[in-house]
């Protein structure tokens, strides 16, 4: 099994940064992708930012230049940077890791319980 842990979301005004951090733990072999997901009221859950195992990232275009998603491999942590934010960008904050089972070498996909970030304008 594999556990996510987000912290990181609050209140903030808009044009100020947080930074939100998902930590993976459990019976993991390796992780490939990793990702944030938002999800506002009344709409689906949307990809934030992305970036896999070789360090390719992918960003929603509402965000490019504002937020930065990195990860620490030896951590199985990622991070979201997130500056200059505005009132759009309140929601809940999911992460999402996709990687392959110790010992069954089975994949899996996991979610986080998701962390709320509200924008103040």
């Amino acid at each position: 099994q594999v556990q996510l842990v987000e912290s990181g979301g609050g209140l903030v005004q808009a044009g100020g940064s947080l930074r939100l951090s998902c930590a993976a733990s459990g019976s993991i072999f390796s992780i490939n992708g990793m990702g944030w997901y938002r999800q506002t009221p009344g709409k689906q859950r949307e990809l934030v930012a992305a970036t896999t195992s070789g360090g390719g990232t992918n960003y929603a275009d509402s965000v490019k230049g504002r937020f930065t998603i990195s990860r620490d491999k030896a951590k199985n942590t990622m991070y979201l940077q997130m500056n200059s934010l505005k009132p759009e960008d309140t929601g809940v904050y999911f992460c999402n890791v996709d990687g392959y089972y110790k010992l069954s070498y089975q994949i899996f996909h996991s979610w986080g319980q998701g962390t709320q970030v509200t924008v103040s304008s």
